[in-house]
């Protein structure tokens, strides 16, 4: 499956980091989103986006509120989306679960945490 990744972080060096990693998994197809509503208007303006990855601390439009309007939308309800936040405490954890994020990375991550998540998330698409 060929990936299309839009990265969302507020943080211009997050949103690197990520892409960085993304490129030494073999991944060279992504978009990049300042926040949530910026996200959103990427994925509706791009049907070809299979993959989110997105931050939950940002302005305008949280990851979490993110997740839940990409969820609510039958078109982009099904995209894999991987929360990447310095939010490591349980109940965030299960909240984000809830929104129905598919996996979560607590930073910092190694790109290999990376590679592993994205592989578990493919693997039950």
């Amino acid at each position: 499956m060929d990936l299309k990744f839009l990265v969302v972080d507020d943080s211009v060096t997050m949103r690197r980091i990520v892409i960085n990693s993304l490129k030494n998994l073999g991944y060279e197809n992504y978009v990049e989103a300042a926040d949530g509503q910026e996200a959103l208007a990427k994925l509706n303006a791009d049907s070809e986006i299979n993959f989110i990855i997105t931050d939950w601390n940002m302005p305008n439009l949280s990851g979490l509120e993110f997740t839940k309007q990409v969820r609510g939308n039958p078109d982009s309800a099904n995209i894999p989306i991987l929360m990447v936040t310095t939010r490591g405490i349980k109940e965030d954890i299960v909240e984000a679960l809830q929104a129905k994020v598919s996996n979560y990375v607590v930073k910092p991550f190694t790109p290999q945490i990376l590679k592993e998540k994205i592989e578990q998330i493919l693997e039950n698409v």
